[in-house]
């Protein structure tokens, strides 16, 4: 991403992912982003009355959209048209200096990750090319990848610096061939002095995208050009990725990130209070890095909550209402369910299907075989009832024990069909 615009795109996306297109077309079509400043995004909407209701329905599916762009809490200002005026120009991602080294807390569990990651951006080792981060979400990828295109943009201020998400990059692929504008596409990325794919395990599964990744990482590989990817699992776990992009993945440097240890967690509370301006106190520290365990994201979002309250209630927080937060966190945290809507796009992505295909009535074997999934999955992440399975997919209760039991003897006699399932399961988990 190099500009707020290609934010904006990403963050539609995603809402595309549980909004409908009836209400993606009414209520963001003439929608813009204009200003990124101050962990601030500010969008602005054709009138007053759009405003005021994308703010009251959509501002917290916005903000959580940004949260899992940047892992980090983003606030969101709407203005209308008129108030245009009064936002200041764009700045780029690269000026910023929320997601630099400097600001990246490093301990045993990423150590290896960040000098690689510095190496890389320093342009000190051209054997770590490409470099492949790999760790659970809310760990710091993201963080490492924006530091690497900060530091690059420093020691080269005209290079060209893509960034992009593995599911964005096959969905750009897919819009463009279909508009006839490949070659745009094609132009875009090998050109590029630095690409980076987030979570490019996405990128698995589709043929026609695959093969043309594989082009983009083999001219800029080339051409001496640094592919810096991120993933949740290992190129071997990738079970639908081609062989040939395997190979590729494992060609460079493949470092972890794992959860922090205590004392990075410890760390990484006082950095972030630091960030946002404000101290924590040993015991506190102590508190929240002994009971949040989770993630980075988790600790910042407890360090959020603070820095909230002190601001609203112009006083610091005692150790019991601390305890309060840390808790809430942690119980929210393990709350965390997938939608069934979510768990349907994904299933709908992997299978390179639209989600009314899943939904509807269509009978291919290919699209009952999805539509199985996507009833068994809801069966074991959200616990629904097959009546209540039934209907989401607008069918009866024994369709849905039917479909279940269809996908459970097939998980029992084909290694393949069990790793496919887990590979979704995977990519669902990963976007909560």
């Amino acid at each position: 991403m190099n500009s707020i615009a290609d934010i904006w795109q990403v963050v539609l996306e995603k809402l595309r992912g549980t909004l409908s297109d009836t209400t993606i077309h009414t209520w963001f079509d003439e929608v813009a982003s204009v200003d990124l400043q101050d962990k601030t995004f500010v969008i602005v909407c054709p009138s007053k009355f759009k405003r005021d209701m994308i703010s009251s329905r959509y501002a917290p599916q916005i903000q959580a959209a940004l949260r899992d762009i940047f892992s980090d809490d983003i606030a969101v200002r709407l203005v209308s048209g008129e108030e245009k005026e009064a936002v200041s120009k764009p700045v780029s991602l690269f000026e910023r200096d929320d997601f630099t080294f400097d600001t990246f807390v490093v301990g045993e569990s990423n150590k290896l990750a960040h000098a690689a990651a510095r190496a890389v951006a320093d342009g000190a080792s051209a054997h770590y090319n490409p470099l492949f981060i790999y760790g659970d979400s809310g760990l710091g990828k993201t963080h490492l990848i924006y530091a690497i295109s900060h530091q690059f943009r420093k020691r080269l201020p005209d290079a060209k610096i893509i960034y992009i998400k593995g599911d964005d990059f096959l969905n750009e692929f897919i819009s463009l061939v279909r508009s006839n504008r490949g070659d745009e596409f094609r132009a875009k990325y090998r050109d590029a002095d630095l690409l980076l794919v987030d979570d490019v395990q996405f990128v698995a599964g589709k043929e026609q995208s695959q093969n043309e990744f594989f082009h983009t990482f083999n001219t800029l590989y080339e051409n001496g050009r640094q592919i810096v990817l991120t993933s949740d699992r290992l190129p071997s776990e990738m079970t639908l990725l081609d062989d040939r992009l395997r190979t590729r993945f494992e060609w460079g440097l493949m470092v972890d990130v794992q959860a922090p240890d205590y004392e990075t967690r410890v760390a990484i509370v006082k950095n972030k209070a630091n960030q946002r301006g404000f101290v924590i106190d040993d015991k506190s520290a102590d508190y929240i890095a002994r009971n949040v365990t989770a993630n980075v994201r988790q600790i910042e979002g407890v360090v959020n909550m603070i820095n909230a309250h002190r601001e609203l209630n112009k006083k610091n927080m005692s150790d019991e209402e601390i305890e309060n937060i840390v808790r809430e966190a942690v119980q929210k945290n393990n709350e965390a369910i997938p939608t069934p809507d979510a768990i349907i796009a994904e299933v709908a992505r992997f299978f390179g299907y639209d989600e009314s295909f899943i939904r509807g009535p269509a009978r291919s074997r290919q699209v009952v075989n999805a539509r199985n999934i996507a009833m068994y999955l809801i069966r074991n992440i959200t616990g629904l009832s097959t009546i209540e399975i039934g209907k989401i997919f607008g069918r009866d209760h024994s369709t849905a024990v039917h479909s279940l039991d269809q996908v459970d003897a097939k998980i029992k006699s084909d290694p393949s069909f069990s790793q496919q399932i887990k590979d979704i399961t995977l990519n669902i988990n990963y976007k909560r």
